[in-house]
């Protein structure tokens, strides 16, 4: 099982505590159906009963149900799930987790849990960084596409695109599927996925610039299609300008893919406080 985005290098095997957990008498004998100390255990005895206890930070607790929040969740086994699927089946998306421990050992996704383990799930750590910072964008958040445009970030974004289009376009672009569905996060095929925090677009501008710092290059990417910009000569695009427009504005640039024609003018002031607020957050040093 893959973990998108979430800091694994691999996904090592976890030793067996069942013995060190029956000696300290946390679980019965015959639990866990391992024939020694020391093996990697992926089963466990009494499947009608079997269950681990998954601690979840506060910061993660907006994934799991109101009365799961603020103690160890238990998390049924069945001897067959993976330690990624049951973190998961809590409603946690594995793109938002970091490290996993298991028993206070680092476990993969990809471990069968023992009946009794207590597993600690990490938050992804911050800043995340990435090889190339690209996103795409589901159907929900076009403003913060034009934000993130606004700011040179690579947003490709339609308000048409259904779940599977998403999924796709990520994947083959190899992009970060920013989107508030945590539904859509689980889907097996998603290579690379985020869950946009917040309700609000400065909120969610905030998130995602925090999370993955990406480069910016202000006033380089078309806010309507993504394309980029490139200055041009007014006479290139007189016939497209009102007379007063003509008159009062000299530095032109243009998409190399929509054709659209841009200009520093009246509400430039509010895009260039959007752009220095983006530049601000970038550049604060992550908090420890």
């Amino acid at each position: 099982m893959s973990l998108p985005l979430a800091g694994y290098d691999g996904q090592p095997g976890v030793r067996c505590r069942g013995p060190d957990l029956r000696r300290a008498g946390r679980v019965s004998s015959g639990v866990c159906g391992c024939e020694g100390e020391g093996v990697l255990c992926g089963h466990a005895g009494g499947m009608d009963r079997a269950q681990a206890f998954v601690v979840v930070p506060a910061e993660l607790g907006l994934f799991l149900r109101p009365g799961r929040r603020g103690g160890p969740v238990p998390g049924a086994l069945d001897g067959t799930s993976s330690l990624g699927h049951v973190v998961e089946s809590l409603g946690v998306p594995l793109t938002e987790v970091g490290r996993l421990l298991v028993n206070g050992e680092l476990g993969g996704p990809g471990y069968r849990p023992c009946h009794g383990d207590v597993v600690t799930v990490e938050a992804v750590r911050r800043p995340q960084h990435l090889a190339c910072a690209r996103f795409v964008l589901d159907v929900h958040l076009g403003t913060l596409a034009r934000r993130l445009r606004l700011a040179g970030v690579d947003a490709a974004y339609a308000n048409d695109a259904d779940d599977d289009a998403l999924i796709e376009q990520a994947n083959a672009g190899q992009r970060v599927l920013l989107t508030k569905d945590r539904g859509l996060l689980r889907r097996r095929k998603l290579q690379m996925g985020a869950y946009v925090r917040g309700a609000r677009p400065d909120e969610q501008f905030r998130d995602v610039l925090d999370r993955f710092r990406p480069p910016l290059a202000p006033w380089t990417r078309c806010p309507a299609c993504n394309g980029l910009l490139s200055p041009v000569a007014r006479a290139a695009v007189d016939p497209l300008l009102r007379p007063g427009t003509r008159r009062t504005y000299h530095a032109f640039s243009r998409c190399g893919s929509c054709g659209q024609v841009y200009w520093h003018g009246a509400h430039s002031k509010r895009l260039e406080e959007i752009i220095d607020y983006a530049v601000r957050v970038v550049s604060t040093p992550p908090s420890t």
